[in-house]
């Protein structure tokens, strides 16, 4: 048995098969990262080349040809001792501790896991790297040269094959990856990852033409314009090429205390709040992702961002943003930034504002339920459809403190054009959201009263009838009356504009749930019944209420029949139900099919027949001739012709 004291040290080993299937398949959204890794590698040898001597000449140099991808830089470089070191294990980073005691630089530098050049088997069978070191120049030039089964060697070349300092590192591409080493597919990667990198950058085809620039400095936010209007199209371009749409608006995304430089384009179409938003990040320069959905708070839906940063981290498989506190910092000033433009367009550009929520209005509604700052700046500002027309709540308040609203779209649209006749402010809120908004504007604008509308609001602002006039009209009301007691429904008399409304049908949630409850009522079992029979409240009922000002309805309570009084208010009643596009209930499509065939019935009377009984077997009592003391049907048919 071993003791303690006796027991040995092991080394952990590596099977690098094993290690690319890990980076290619998990670690790795795509093999496309490679064309990344070896542009970074580049570009921290350059900056530390920088800081070992600034003077040093700048060259990094991209090309593809023949299923090799070759990429040649003027950077630190390494000695025999380092490429033992650095490029064969994983895990060490040259960014690290002190191996170049470079502390400046190194806060510069974008690798930070010491993955490395491994990483590039995703797409290679073998890497050689020739590489000479900036730091001793007397060191001989050094190749290290490995393969995809784990295996590498290292040997020092002669002065000739390396006469200046650098790196040049060459992939032979493995089978099955060489889509990723034509040299079409190369430069474009290289553009995408390395357009806002800090050296300049050139990609060689291997045709014969001159290296193309891989860099766009500055970035398109940083350069100078003649013109905010020629930075606008230069802004609106450059969206348009990067998002694949052209923006409504553009938004400064400037925090130097956070390092962060960029652009958020506005969508010029609808998008819902619930889709997570992919913003492109650049880190220092190199692109790590096109699809952080952390980056922005969730109530910034509407815009794509682009911007450069050196401050945020980034995750292993740099690929995304590390959620930090830094990250949450920055999220909340960014999104500050984006209030702003919003509280600026409020103030200054209300034409920009309004073409901005016609496209975006239901996604600023669906957050400002839950983001109590973006309520108070955007209420005020949101299209509502209320009973003096499309406009905002700001405009409907200063003529209504006292706002009524609409739980269903149906119900507002038979209400509106009284309501606008009588001076009643009435909001529809049977859009999505709108309800819930309603009921929060009184925290923003306390002085204004919101409540649901009823039944009883708008009766009371209709005009009453004389005394006089509803007492001669008594005996038609009780009819009336009587006729709709079985559907739960009042029968009130007032005078209303318009004057071609005939009949409003008017209930409110209350009224409803009375109705359920008691169609509940007569449905169920012993038990129920009880339960349900305690439960009756107090609500008011729905309400028929007639127009006095309406022909019609003055010739309807004049008729003397009161049988045909009975089925001309059922008419009227199924009329008025039917404009209010509420859903029928059993009982009410019972009613509409009883009036319409007693109607038919009494306009089908003729002088063919003497007992003045009309034809057919649907004939009821409720259309009994013997009471009808006009034998052809005139009087019917008078107020059939009336409700046309």
């Amino acid at each position: 048995m071993t003791s303690e004291s006796e027991s040995e040290s092991h080394s952990f080993q590596v099977d690098l098969r094993g290690l690319v299937d890990l980076l290619s398949h998990h670690l790795y959204s795509s093999p496309r990262v490679y064309v990344r890794e070896l542009l970074q590698n580049a570009v921290d040898a350059v900056t530390a080349r920088h800081a070992l001597d600034p003077g040093a000449q700048v060259r990094i140099r991209l090309s593809a040809t023949g299923g090799r991808v070759t990429i040649e830089d003027s950077g630190i470089g390494l000695t025999a001792a380092e490429a033992h070191s650095l490029l064969a294990t994983i895990g060490r980073s040259s960014k690290r501790g002190g191996d170049h005691g470079l502390e400046a630089a190194r806060r510069e530098f974008l690798g930070q896991f010491g993955i490395g050049l491994l990483a590039c088997f995703v797409v290679a069978r073998r890497i050689r790297v020739v590489t000479r070191s900036a730091r001793d120049p007397h060191a001989s030039p050094v190749e290290w040269l490995a393969t995809d089964d784990g295996s590498y060697t290292v040997r020092e070349l002669p002065h000739e094959a390396r006469p200046e300092p650098g790196t040049t590192v060459i992939l032979e591409a493995r089978p099955g990856a060489a889509e990723w080493t034509v040299p079409a597919k190369v430069e474009q990667l290289a553009r995408d990852y390395g357009s806002l990198l800090p050296y300049d950058i050139t990609f060689d085809d291997g045709e014969g033409g001159e290296p193309r620039p891989v860099t766009d400095l500055p970035a398109v936010w940083d350069r100078p314009f003649p013109t905010p209007a020629a930075r606008r199209v230069a802004l609106a371009g450059h969206c348009s090429a990067l998002f694949g749409f052209t923006p409504l608006d553009s938004i400064d995304l400037d925090l130097p205390v956070a390092g962060v430089r960029g652009v958020a384009y506005v969508l010029p179409e609808p998008t819902s709040p619930a889709h997570r938003a992919g913003h492109r990040v650049h880190l220092k320069g190199m692109l790590l992702t096109d699809r952080a959905d952390n980056l922005l708070p969730d109530w910034a839906f509407f815009v794509r961002v682009v911007l450069d940063t050196d401050t945020l981290r980034p995750t292993a498989s740099r690929e995304n943003l590390y959620d930090d506190e830094t990250l949450s910092a920055v999220r909340e000033a960014l999104g500050s930034r984006v209030r702003g433009w919003l509280a600026e367009l409020a103030a200054s550009d209300p034409e920009r504002l309004a073409a901005f929520l016609r496209v975006h209005h239901l996604g600023v509604k669906s957050m400002a339920r839950h983001d109590s700052e973006l309520l108070g700046l955007m209420l005020p500002w949101l299209p509502f459809e209320t009973s003096d027309g499309s406009m905002s709540l700001q405009e409907f308040a200063a003529a209504h403190t006292d706002i009524h609203f609409t739980r269903t779209v149906e119900e507002f649209r038979q209400i509106a054009p009284i309501a606008a006749a009588h001076g009643l402010g009435v909001i529809n809120a049977g859009y999505t959201y709108d309800a819930d908004l309603l009921a929060l504007l009184p925290s923003v604008r306390p002085e204004l009263k919101v409540t649901e509308l009823d039944a009883g609001a708008v009766t009371e602002r209709l005009d009453p009838v004389a005394t006089s006039a509803e007492l001669a009209l008594a005996p038609f009301l009780a009819t009336a009356r009587t006729r709709l007691e079985p559907q739960g429904c009042d029968v009130v008399l007032r005078a209303f504009q318009p004057v071609a409304v005939p009949a409003l049908y008017l209930d409110d949630r209350q009224a409803r749930q009375e109705r359920d409850r008691t169609a509940a009522l007569e449905s169920a079992d012993s038990l129920w019944s009880g339960i349900l029979g305690a439960l009756r409240g107090s609500a008011p009922r729905a309400r028929l209420v007639l127009n006095h000002n309406n022909p019609l309805i003055r010739r309807i309570s004049a008729l003397p029949d009161e049988a045909l009084t009975g089925t001309a208010v059922e008419s009227l009643y199924g009329q008025a139900l039917l404009m209010s596009q509420r859903p029928l209930r059993p009982a009410d499509s019972t009613l509409l099919n009883r009036a319409f065939l007693g109607l038919l019935e009494w306009a089908t009377h003729s002088t063919g027949h003497p007992t003045g009984h009309p034809t057919g077997p649907s004939a009821s009592p409720s259309t009994n001739p013997s009471t009808n003391p006009s034998a052809d049907g005139t009087d019917a048919r008078d107020a059939q012709e009336d409700q046309k």
